[in-house]
Formats: C-alpha cells, structure tokens, sequence
C-alpha cells in the first residue's frame, strides 16, 4: 500500500497545517484560510476511505 501510506503523509501534513492555521487566526474557525485548509483536508479523508472501500470489495 505505497499510495496508501504516501496518502496518510498528505493527510497528516494537511492536519497539521490546518492545526497551525487555526493557531495563526487565534482560533478563528471561520478564517477562509483555515476553511481552504478544511476542505482540502476533507478531500484528502474522502479519497482515503474511498480507496479503501475500493480494496474491500475487492
């Protein structure tokens, strides 16, 4: 699982970049920066649970 374990890199790179974001803004949620962030984040979680229910069917 190469793809898998180069994805669980982005994912954790992303939601540390979130986390400092968030710290940046003093906690400001609703900064577009830390939204951007968020949702980039979400994509990465979405296209990791996809994979993996793709090699569960498989």
């Amino acid at each position: 699982m190469v793809m898998s374990l180069d994805l669980k890199n982005q994912i954790e790179k992303a939601r540390h970049n979130l986390h400092m974001l968030v710290e940046h803004h003093e906690g400001g949620l609703g900064h577009p920066d830390v939204i951007r962030q968020s949702m980039a984040l979400d994509e990465l979680i979405n296209e990791y649970n996809r994979m993996n229910r793709n090699q569960t069917r498989a």
